[in-house]
């Protein structure tokens, strides 16, 4: 038998192991790694030994290199979540946008500010026989609840404040300051009593008429003789005789609702002069037993100024109700 060549092994484990591979190829089985050798095999030209690269197990997909990780998909209830929010984050910036847009140029006052401010018009605003009617019914405003009808027989024209006015009177309504002063003058049916009433459009707010109000109620000044109205007597009408000496009562009210502060004189229309005036509030007691009181000069001036008020307060849209003057 020749020499066997150098490195080579006739031996029954060399031929089992060379075998094993071939069998576990067949059978679908990852063959295993071989032991490299230092030595080619028999046969084999080349150099040493290099194991055989394992093959994939069958079925197995393409391999695909390694890279970074991709970012994991975001759950599609998310993403809608996240789009709901948005829209509604954007309609309620818009609504609120809108709202102080529409809201900017909107009246905002209560109904009482917007009375109180259209009082101050009220004297240019509306017709003059709404706020001086020219007949005005008393009903149950005379002595023991008869009733009264005045007929206006004068309307000044509306002028500044400016020498318009008893100038002890303008001076305790200085604090008020003053747009207009009307006035206009009335005749009873019986055609004996005339009645002056004066509205003077203040500029004062509320607060500064509260105050004044509180000061002519705790001075007594609306009962100060030295603060009585004037009358308006134009030559040529029936209101011509009744000058300062014929005033025999008066009133004087500081309105807070509306911007006005109302008076009233009443004296005879027949010129007589009455020594002693007495204020409206006096004359209309049950007792008294005064001239002003017993000819129902009181209730004149009470009664008209009542209801001249209302006319103002009607024209301001103001719902407070006539009450007896003066706080």
């Amino acid at each position: 038998m020749p020499a066997a060549a150098p490195g080579f092994r006739d031996t029954a484990a060399f031929h089992l192991a060379r075998s094993q591979g071939l069998w576990a190829d067949r059978d679908g089985a990852a063959p295993r790694a071989r032991a490299a050798t230092t030595g080619p095999p028999q046969g084999r030209p080349g150099g040493p030994f290099r194991p055989r690269t394992p093959l994939p197990p069958q079925g197995a997909g393409p391999l695909r290199p390694a890279g970074p990780l991709s970012a994991p998909r975001r759950p599609v209830s998310r993403a809608f979540a996240a789009a709901a929010c948005l829209v509604l984050g954007t309609g309620l910036l818009c609504g609120a946008v809108a709202g102080s847009w529409l809201t900017e140029g909107a009246d905002t006052r209560t109904a009482a500010q917007v009375a109180y401010d259209n009082g101050r018009d009220a004297w240019h605003n509306a017709p003059v026989d709404a706020l001086f009617p020219p007949v005005v019914d008393g009903i149950g405003a005379g002595p023991g609840g008869s009733d009264r009808r005045w007929t206006r027989v004068a309307v000044a024209p509306d002028r500044a404040c400016r020498n318009a006015e008893n100038p002890s009177l303008a001076k305790a309504l200085a604090p008020a300051g003053c747009v207009r002063q009307l006035r206009a003058t009335y005749l009873d049916a019986t055609r004996t009593d005339l009645v002056t009433v004066g509205v003077r459009t203040v500029k004062a707010d509320q607060d500064t008429l509260k105050a004044l109000r509180h000061r002519f109620a705790a001075k007594g000044l609306a009962d100060d003789a030295d603060l009585m109205p004037r009358t308006y007597a134009p030559e040529g009408t029936p209101a011509a005789p009744f000058g300062a000496e014929q005033r025999a009562t008066w009133t004087v009210r500081v309105l807070i609702d509306i911007p006005v502060v109302v008076s009233a004189v009443a004296g005879f229309a027949d010129g007589r002069t009455v020594p002693t005036p007495q204020p409206a509030a006096d004359a209309v007691r049950p007792g008294t037993t005064t001239v002003a009181a017993e000819a129902g000069l009181g209730h004149d001036a009470k009664g008209l100024a009542d209801r001249i008020e209302a006319t103002f307060r009607a024209a301001a849209g103001s719902t407070t109700r006539t009450t007896e003057a003066s706080p």
